[in-house]
């Protein structure tokens, strides 16, 4: 018995950093077999992302509406109870909305992946009991609620922005087009990606790290 155990470790060598494809590998599996509950944990950020997506592309085609200066079109900004006479800029109002969505999307994240663990404390028991390392359950949860953040910021900006565009269509008609912002759109876009995806990067190393610090004997312990 000895020998045949001195045998087996010998054709298992220990691994000591798993390969990040096959820690992304692991992390899509997971997404994909959980994938309505992964869903869910992404609306929160969609949700978020689209409102903030929504507010800065609206923004951004109404100044490009004012800088027309056609008094047809002004009279539609008024219509929807635009200023046409205010300075353009991103009022007090509208930062504090953005800032609440952002906080919004930050414990939307944080709450669904300590959730995420809380749910998978065995699974976590099982992988360190056949010989996982801290460093690649980190690796692990780390990745999979960064696809879940930016997965889900890429589904909230095209969200927003088509809402924003066909809300602004609905109440100001062709002229949108004909003098739509394509560069402050683009940036705007870029900004609700960055942000999204920063946010989400960010609000994973907590429920990683705490994933990696289970001991197997308790996980096990735990009753579902």
């Amino acid at each position: 018995m000895a020998e045949l155990a001195v045998a087996e470790r010998q054709e298992i060598p220990c691994q000591v950093s798993v390969p990040w494809n096959v820690v992304f590998s692991v992390s899509w599996s997971s997404l994909r077999r959980r994938f309505f509950r992964s869903l869910i944990t992404m609306l929160g950020v969609i949700l978020a992302i689209a409102f903030l997506t929504y507010m800065m592309v609206q923004d951004s085609v109404v100044d490009a509406l004012l800088e027309a200066r056609i008094e047809a079109l002004n009279l539609l900004l008024q219509k929807s109870g635009v200023d046409v006479l205010a300075v353009q800029g991103t009022d007090t109002m509208m930062i504090l909305l953005i800032s609440l969505a952002l906080l919004t999307c930050l414990v939307g994240i944080v709450n669904a992946m300590f959730m995420s663990v809380s749910e998978r404390i065995k699974e976590i028991g099982t992988l360190k009991c056949l010989g996982a390392e801290d460093s690649f359950i980190v690796k692990t949860y780390f990745v999979e609620s960064s696809l879940q953040g930016v997965l889900g910021t890429t589904l909230g900006i095209l969200i927003g922005l088509v809402v924003s565009v066909a809300l602004c269509v609905g109440s100001y008609g062709g002229y949108v087009f004909q003098y739509f912002p394509y560069g402050a759109v683009l940036r705007a876009i870029a900004i609700a990606l960055a942000i999204g995806s920063i946010i989400s990067v960010l609000a994973s190393i907590g429920p990683a790290y705490w994933a990696s610090k289970k001991q197997p004997v308790d996980a096990m312990r735990v009753e579902e």
